[in-house]
């Protein structure tokens, strides 16, 4: 066991800690600012998919949205667990996934991708609970993205009909993924707030104020004037109350 201190010696310790967590949390924001400034590769291959509206390119696959990550899920005949159970990893990912109305409000969507057929996919779904939009993909999509071996997220934005690639993690990358934030700290316009570093004319709201219940989102409309004063009460006081230190 650590050693076993007063109050006072365990916020003297937590306090230490926390300086080094801060320093953590600023070079992940800074990190993610440089993601958003990587370069962009055009895709230029069609590819095709099945989902539960029949054939869709990776074009429907955004859903009208500007953003796109996709997870390439194993599950397929060969891979443990078949038919029964996905990858264990990928399922464990799949738990991990946060209610995506919260990501659709910042103009981004989330689709899983496997090679197992679609009534094998909706199967499955239905078993473990998940709801994430799930389709089924044959040819190339896999080896192009490099998640043929491996699982792997892609990020791809959208201008007009034109798509690019934007960002891919795997392995250590993936496994903390599932969270609306940790989502769009990896797509090219991050959190979309005002705090962040981000190029020029990207968009960028108030930090709390587009935040809603996730049956209560309105595209296009203006954030609740009731949550506005709330949420600015509340940061005064956690400002005024802190100084700054757990910013």
């Amino acid at each position: 066991m650590p050693p076993i201190v007063s109050p006072d010696e365990w916020t003297s310790a937590w306090g230490e800690m926390l300086v080094k967590e801060k320093v953590s949390t600023r070079a992940r924001d800074a990190l993610a600012a440089e993601r958003r400034r990587m370069p962009w590769m055009a895709v230029e291959k069609d590819y095709a998919f099945e989902g539960p509206q029949g054939k869709v390119s990776l074009l429907d696959l955004f859903e009208g949205r500007r953003q796109l990550i996709v997870y390439r899920a194993f599950f397929e005949p060969g891979v443990h667990g078949w038919p029964d159970h996905a990858c264990r990893g990928c399922s464990l990912g799949a738990d991990q996934v946060s209610n995506l109305a919260h990501l659709n409000a910042r103009d981004t969507t989330l689709a899983y991708a496997s090679r197992a057929p679609l009534a094998d996919i909706e199967r499955l779904k239905a078993r473990m609970g998940w709801e994430m939009p799930w389709y089924s993909f044959e040819g190339s999509f896999d080896i192009d993205f490099g998640v043929d071996q491996w699982h792997g997220h892609n990020v791809f934005f959208r201008d007009g009909n034109q798509i690019f690639r934007t960002y891919f993690t795997n392995n250590r990358g993936d496994e903390a993924l599932g969270t609306t934030w940790s989502y769009l700290d990896i797509t090219p316009l991050g959190r979309q707030e005002v705090w962040e570093d981000s190029p020029e004319g990207y968009p960028q709201t108030q930090t709390y104020k587009w935040w809603n219940w996730n049956d209560n989102y309105e595209a296009g409309a203006a954030p609740d004037a009731k949550w506005v004063e709330v949420s600015d009460v509340g940061e005064a006081a956690f400002r005024n109350q802190n100084k700054g230190s757990h910013e």
